[in-house]
């Protein structure tokens, strides 16, 4: 029968493939519980890149459907999470989307770009 050779090579150190939180969090000793901190970790930081890059003020019952969609997402992500750097890429989104809103508003400070008009995208 034809084995690839990944799959002829059954010793695989799954502690070397973890991302950085997959090996904080203890994926290879407690899955259950790293699992879990993993999915609130990937979810509190997709919250915060979407307040930072992509938020708009909209009715209530959206903002709930907005973040019920997120929530489904983010436990699939999840799984992706553990051996791919998820959770790295959305920290480095928010510090991107940080500076960015950080930068904008020392600009509409200094009087540079004008402040937001309602009812204007």
């Amino acid at each position: 029968m034809f084995l690839p050779a990944v799959l002829s090579n059954a010793s695989v150190n799954v502690n070397e493939r973890l991302t950085f939180f997959g090996r904080l969090y203890g994926l290879d000793t407690n899955p259950e519980l790293g699992m879990w901190l993993l999915f609130i970790t990937i979810f509190i930081l997709s919250i915060i890149v979407y307040v930072l890059g992509f938020a708009r003020k909209i009715k209530l019952w959206q903002n709930i459907v907005i973040y019920i969609v997120m929530f489904i997402g983010c436990l699939i992500l999840t799984f992706f999470g553990a051996f791919l750097p998820v959770a790295e890429s959305l920290i480095v989104a928010a510090i991107v989307l940080g500076l960015y809103r950080f930068r904008l508003h020392r600009e509409r400070k200094a009087g540079n770009i004008p402040p937001k008009q309602k009812g204007v995208r």
